[in-house]
């Protein structure tokens, strides 16, 4: 896109007293609201509002930024940012990055209006119609909804495309989109019926139900065909509208849905980057990003458009011919070069991006103090026993076993010697106490990874549930991760 253009963040008048989910005060003005991450802008000046009928008599309204980076002699991609529930497009502007990142790379960017109620008109199983509708006279979702031919939502956004095309100099072939919640079910509606006309797409909270993304056989339900996607959920998120699915399980089954479709077949690789948790799937016919934010609520995160940017639309196209390429990304979806996650009663680990198998499963261990409790108990920690060996040998030493000692040697030059039933060790031949005793179970010696990450390692590690997950540098397991990781070592 040639020389970038520095993004310019204004100071705006905080208000924070304001509860309202949508503040009308914040259009066309400086003042921005807070709240547990989902975060406003200044609301950006060369924001303009759009209105014209566009597919039928109703007036549709749309927001459109072209920034001041926009070159007419070169090709110039298009994100459509889908407002969530209540919202506006104006709304969903102020409260993304995307018009700063557009300043910067010199795309353009639209924000639609929905045309009922604030709400899009999307898709929504049968049986949960009555359901929601009944707190709502006028009803969340339209019944029945229009075939996807006559959605009036879907269609504005072709016209608007093609309208583009006849002011600005649009390349087809890098068309994206991105939604939040309500707005991330729009984008996903249109990924299932039109996923074939777009580069990629991406969305923050708002998954489908299970009756909605899987046919009664358990094939996905899917006319497009494979698609670039990224995904970003949030670890405290809840469920859509009228499931019976849990918030783990329903993100399990979206994430499925796409691992089936883009036929990701391989192992991902992992990366956590401070409350960041990444999953990049390599697929055979479209790659997928999966992304959970640690301790957030139901949202989008200010930064969801630059990492939308920088991991997938930056470096993806979809040529006439319906193939999909890459090309260089600012950020390569690598995962962490030094990993390590591992959970109680599993046969395997996770090793710097591989499934590596145990020589004994590993098992949970407490750290009790009874002393002076006159026979009772208490827990003062709870800890991950892994073999001494497994360990040993996932940091590229080598371990002797023999009549419940260990001698290890790692890769970084430690010594270090182990006895069943000793918290004691030693490390170049002193003397160390670890989190919990050695324990030695069918003559196989077990010991904290906790402690061997830390102390032996220097690695940093954290736990969700029953989870750890160690790296060289600071990140936070969310639950989702960790269901993740699960899944992976349980498969």
């Amino acid at each position: 896109m040639g020389k970038l253009t520095r993004i310019n963040l204004l100071p705006g008048i905080p208000d924070d007293d304001n509860r309202d989910y949508l503040p009308e005060s914040l259009k066309d003005s400086n003042v921005v609201v807070n709240e547990n991450g989902n975060n406003s802008q200044v609301y950006p000046k060369g924001l303009e509002e759009k209105k014209e009928a566009l597919v039928d008599d109703f007036i549709d309204t749309w927001y459109q930024y072209v920034p001041d980076s926009y070159d007419p002699s070169k090709k110039t991609p298009i994100v459509f940012s889908m407002h969530g529930g209540l919202m506006t497009g104006w709304g969903q502007a102020v409260y993304t990055s995307w018009t700063h990142i557009a300043d910067r790379e010199g795309f353009i960017c639209v924000f639609p209006n929905a045309q009922l109620r604030r709400f899009w008109t999307i898709e929504c199983e049968e049986k949960l119609y009555e359901e929601l509708s009944a707190p709502n006279p006028e009803g969340i979702y339209m019944n029945p909804v229009p075939s996807i031919e006559e959605n009036h939502d879907a269609l504005v956004v072709f016209a608007l495309i093609e309208k583009l095309k006849k002011e600005y100099n649009i390349d087809e072939e890098r068309i994206y989109m991105q939604g939040m919640s309500c707005g991330n079910a729009m984008t996903t509606m249109m990924a299932r019926h039109f996923g074939n006309k777009f580069a990629a797409m991406g969305g923050s909270a708002g998954p489908g139900t299970m009756g909605l993304m899987f046919r009664e056989d358990g094939t996905p339900n899917n006319e497009a065909g494979p698609l670039p996607v990224l995904q970003t959920r949030m670890e405290n998120d809840g469920t859509p509208p009228g499931s019976d699915d849990s918030p783990l399980d329903i993100v399990v089954g979206n994430r499925e849905y796409w691992l089936l479709v883009n036929e990701c077949e391989e192992l991902p690789v992992i990366k956590i980057d401070g409350e960041n948790n990444y999953a990049f799937y390599k697929g055979k016919k479209a790659d997928y990003i999966f992304r959970d934010v640690k301790n957030r609520d139901h949202g989008q995160t200010f930064d969801d458009a630059e990492v939308c940017w920088d991991y997938l639309f930056s470096g993806t196209r979809r040529k006439a011919d319906g193939m999909i390429e890459y090309m260089d990304t600012l950020e390569k979806r690598e995962g962490d070069t030094v990993n390590f996650a591992a959970e109680p009663d599993s046969a395997y680990v996770w090793v710097n991006n591989k499934k590596i198998q145990l020589t004994r499963p590993s098992f949970k261990w407490k750290k009790l103090k009874y002393h002076g409790l006159n026979g009772d108990a208490m827990v003062r920690g709870e800890y991950i026993m892994i073999p001494v060996q497994d360990l040993a040998v996932a940091f590229g030493g080598e371990c002797i076993c023999e009549n419940g000692k260990a001698f290890v040697r790692i890769n970084n030059g430690k010594e270090l010697q182990f006895a069943r039933g000793c918290i004691g060790c030693t490390i170049y031949n002193r003397v160390c106490s670890m989190f919990v005793e050695a324990v030695e179970r069918e003559e196989i010696l077990y010991i904290s990874a906790e402690w061997f990450v830390t102390e032996v390692c220097r690695l940093q590690f954290s736990k969700c549930g029953d989870m750890m997950y160690a790296t060289d540098h600071f990140g936070i397991l969310s639950a989702h991760m960790a269901r993740l990781i699960h899944d992976i070592l349980k498969r």
